[in-house]
């Protein structure tokens, strides 16, 4: 039998995009002054978890996040593509606002979650979720018995929390997907099991969640974030 492997699932500190609702995708954005420290402090909730390997997306905000994380265990963090934001192509940089107004039938099929619509030069959530789970499980195979860290973005912490609660991929999120909150899984060949989400006590409350609506409310899309 295989050892389960132990994952702290983590999205990226807060950025100046989040703040604005403002489409990040596959565009480099730094986190702000917010977002650096929701990182310190992550970091120091973890402080005494024993993580044997930090992996992250290379995207400018994760990958800082992750260094954080990293530094405090004294681990390098390991680049990982397939941790990044879904591409949201044209979106990106648009507010959620704008891509309403010009662009509303991209918009309407966007908030349903179709499963095979793509913003012109990016991904459908069907492409976001092969690469998501295909990479989470690359990962978690490699440390069986060991506790590893996944640093990446709404997205991806989205795709996992549905991976490991069995949910569709069209159905109406109602979790949280805050900045620097800490998720935790389990995986094993049989796929992922949900352990705890969205723990920010750290943060004291400070951490935006990802999407324009509420997280009640009917299919609410993804902020790209």
């Amino acid at each position: 039998m295989i050892e389960p492997t132990r994952i702290i699932a983590i999205r990226h500190g807060e950025t100046t995009w989040n703040v604005d609702t403002r489409i990040q995708g596959r565009l480099d954005i730094p986190l702000n002054a917010t977002g650096r420290s929701q990182a310190t402090r992550m970091a120091r909730a973890l402080q005494d978890e024993p993580i044997t390997a930090v992996y992250a997306s290379d995207l400018a905000r994760a990958w800082e996040t992750a260094h954080y994380l990293g530094r405090a265990r004294g681990l390098p963090v390991v680049p990982e593509a397939g941790l990044r934001e879904r591409g949201f192509g044209d979106f990106e940089g648009l507010t959620f606002a704008e891509i309403e107004a010009r662009l509303p039938d991209q918009s309407q099929r966007w908030r349903r979650r179709d499963p095979e619509f793509a913003p012109a030069g990016g991904e459908s959530l069907t492409v976001l979720n092969q690469r998501v789970v295909e990479a989470a499980e690359r990962l978690a195979a490699r440390h069986p018995g060991e506790l590893i860290a996944l640093v990446g973005h709404g997205g991806v912490m989205d795709v996992l929390y549905r991976a490991a609660a069995r949910l569709h991929i069209q159905a109406p999120r109602t979790w949280s997907l805050g900045n620097a909150a800490i998720n935790r899984l389990l995986w094993t060949p049989e796929g992922f099991t949900l352990v705890g989400w969205a723990d920010t006590q750290h943060l004291d409350g400070d951490a935006l969640d990802d999407g324009p609506f509420p997280a009640t409310g009917p299919a609410p899309v993804m902020a790209g974030g």
